[in-house]
């Protein structure tokens, strides 16, 4: 037998390290040539290790969440061979776990506690019978409380009356899980206010309203792969960042007819959202505020203001928040645009977004669609030096002169790197913004 050490190789031009986000083996599997090993994650990009021998797996470097250089030993497979076969560099000491399932990190297991049974709940078979010593009534549902015993009016004899109580009160204690047996009355029919006292009595104990909320176990979810590099990614942007937004309201009225009229027409191209059109607005716009469509390089003290826009999308996945990039958006018209949204929101969501479609943004966009708010202040895809978020659209009263009039609205923000943007640039331009989209026509004009 021989022992083949398997040791990252290099997967991206400057990467030095790259994180296990998730182990395909365990120690002690069989593993045949090309199966995979683990997955690892540099930057955004996610590549499969994959095995170049057949053997036993003896040992695994880490765990789901650590990080592994370049170059060191991922995992050490126990081939069919001489045992001289060993690789002739210096063993590198690696963690050996007993076993470690192949799982998909980031998925939470919440553990939800035994409902509490109600009073009374039903009795297993066999258990029909009751003790006549201890005074207790039969209940008409063959139920045995544990709770208070019910007042039966003068209290002689071993056999009572059945419960009374109006359909209200018998459908609230249905709903409760209350045993109707059980509740104290001093009248001859159960009322609402005998129930509340017996909830009272109780302390809430035995019964359990509908629809409630439960009690959930705790669950740590360890902060690894994708939300661990968003979240340092957010912590460096407002940590190094000095952010200010502005927002304004534009009517976008005339935009929606003009949008649901070439969605009527479009044929076999992709159906329209607000998007493409606010993309070709911020496009025909940057030109005249440079200062925005630019990357801010701290170290070096150099900002580069790009002439082309490549435009990142805040896109929402399982894995987390990831931004794919529209290559030479000033270049697409809205069908386009529109083609081009759906095939990387579409890849990215799958996870077969490529590296390049994931970097290089030179200015972001992101919206929550429905669910954009009046207002967002969105934080800075650094080292971008500015994000634009559009809020959902709401259709209020407007006066136009002395009329009143229905008008769709939509609140449009703007975060900026006040280091680099003024006040004044930011508002400048969400006007110039807001005029193409109040007069859409302008949007398709040379």
């Amino acid at each position: 037998m021989a022992r083949f050490e398997f040791r990252l190789p290099d997967i991206g031009e400057g990467i030095a390290e790259a994180e296990i986000v998730a182990w395909h083996v365990a120690v002690g599997d069989r593993v045949e040539e090309d199966q995979g090993l683990a997955d690892m994650m540099t930057d955004k990009a996610t590549v499969e290790m994959e095995s170049p021998v057949s053997g036993t797996v003896i040992a695994l470097a880490g765990e789901v969440g650590d990080q592994v250089p370049i170059g060191s030993t991922l995992v050490v497979i126990e081939t069919e061979g001489e045992a001289s076969a060993e690789p002739e560099a210096a063993p590198v000491s690696v963690k050996v776990e007993e076993q470690i399932e192949a799982e998909n990190p980031g998925v939470e297991e919440v553990l939800e506690t035994p409902a509490p049974q109600p009073v009374g709940a039903p009795a297993k078979a066999g258990a029909q019978s009751r003790d006549a010593d201890d005074g207790a009534a039969s209940s008409p549902t063959g139920d045995s409380g544990t709770g208070p015993r019910p007042s039966q009016g003068n209290g002689s004899g071993a056999h009572h009356a059945p419960v009374l109580a109006s359909p209200a009160v018998r459908a609230r204690a249905k709903d409760l899980g209350v045993d109707l047996s059980q509740v104290q009355h001093d009248g001859q029919h159960i009322r609402h206010a005998d129930l509340d006292a017996y909830l009272r009595y109780s302390g809430g104990q035995g019964y359990h309203a509908p629809h409630a909320s439960r009690a959930r176990d705790d669950v740590p979810v360890k902060v690894i792969g994708m939300r661990r590099r968003i979240a340092e990614n957010m912590a460096a942007s407002k940590r190094q960042i000095p952010h200010f937004t502005y927002v304004d309201e534009i009517d976008v009225t005339a935009l929606e007819d003009m949008r649901a009229d070439l969605n009527a027409n479009r044929g076999n191209r992709p159906k329209l959202t607000m998007l493409p059109f606010l993309i070709v607005a911020i496009c025909r716009t940057l030109p005249d505020f440079p200062m925005l469509n630019a990357r801010y390089d701290d170290e070096a003290g150099v900002v580069t203001r790009h002439g082309r826009v490549h435009l990142g999308m805040a896109t929402q996945t399982d894995a987390g928040l990831m931004v794919p990039v529209i290559r030479d958006a000033q270049d697409k018209n809205v069908w386009q645009l529109a083609s081009e949204i759906g095939r990387l929101a579409e890849a990215a969501r799958t996870g077969k977004a490529k590296s390049e479609e994931l970097s290089g943004s030179t200015l972001t966009v992101t919206s929550l669609g429905p669910l954009g708010g009046i207002a967002t202040t969105p934080v800075i895809n650094r080292p971008e030096v500015a994000i634009i978020g559009p809020n959902k659209i709401v259709e209020r009263p407007v006066f136009r002169g002395d009329d009143i009039v229905r008008a769709k609205l939509m609140n449009l923000s703007i975060s900026c790197d006040h280091r680099v943007v003024d006040g004044w640039d930011a508002a400048s331009y969400v006007q110039a913004v807001r005029k193409l989209l109040e007069t859409p026509v302008l949007l398709f004009a040379d």
